[in-house]
């Protein structure tokens, strides 16, 4: 019985990390599609978002089976909590990818982005997909010690959307308004997406140490 019992949890975190590679692989689409006003890609980011909605809803209802049925205590209760949180926060960043994706398929067939912030969206994109690699890492391993990888990820994926607003509010910015909120938003879905994984890197500290997740901070790691 125990032995199931414990099979149960290392499902639960397989689901997790299958979570990070769906999301992953989707912003890393999404962002190419971006780039490229790719509409076949963009659709693909879009149709594929409800696998991951269907991960997502398979890990809520395997965690309520074990409260239901094991009545988890200590570090299991910490597991089962935590996996409901990680896995919400998981299926928002794909729903982030799915919002590049479809603001690159509004777009079509233009680019959705100026020029000369292409460089920017395709660096955030690279960020995006280090640190969900990262996070499943952390989920897979619960190594703790990576999370500082991970703050430093969000720190430059932060500086990064600070800079497109510099970009967008400068004078120099000749694109119009619709392009700048465009450019907004889309920097605040990959500012967003790292945050997640923030979260989710907060949550995995809370499951293994016990500490308040309030209380969690990953540059001190």
């Amino acid at each position: 019985m125990r032995q199931d019992y414990y099979e149960q949890l290392d499902t639960i975190s397989d689901d997790l990390v299958r979570l990070t590679r769906l999301v992953g692989s989707a912003m890393n689409l999404a962002t190419q599609s971006l780039m490229d006003a790719d509409l076949r890609l963009a659709e693909s980011v879009i149709a594929a978002d409800a696998d991951v909605d269907q991960v997502s809803a398979d890990v809520e209802q395997k965690c309520s089976d074990v409260i239901a049925l094991q009545a988890p205590v200590a570090t299991d209760l910490r597991i089962v909590i935590g996996a409901l949180r990680i896995s919400a926060s998981l299926e928002r960043m794909g729903d982030l990818a799915e919002h590049v994706a479809k603001q690159a398929r509004m777009r079509y067939p233009s680019v959705a982005i100026p020029t000369e912030v292409r460089s920017v969206f395709a660096e955030m994109g690279g960020i995006a997909e280090a640190i969900v690699s990262k996070t499943g890492a952390v989920i897979a391993s619960k190594d703790v010690g990576l999370a500082a990888d991970i703050a430093r990820h969000d720190e430059e994926m932060d500086r990064l959307h600070r800079e497109l607003f510099t970009v967008v509010l400068s004078p120099s910015w000749k694109h119009g308004i619709e392009s700048a909120i465009d450019v907004t938003l889309l920097s605040r879905y990959y500012e967003r997406f790292a945050d997640h994984a923030v979260s989710v890197t907060r949550r995995v500290v809370t499951i293994v140490t016990g500490e308040p997740y309030v209380e969690v901070s990953l540059a001190e790691r």
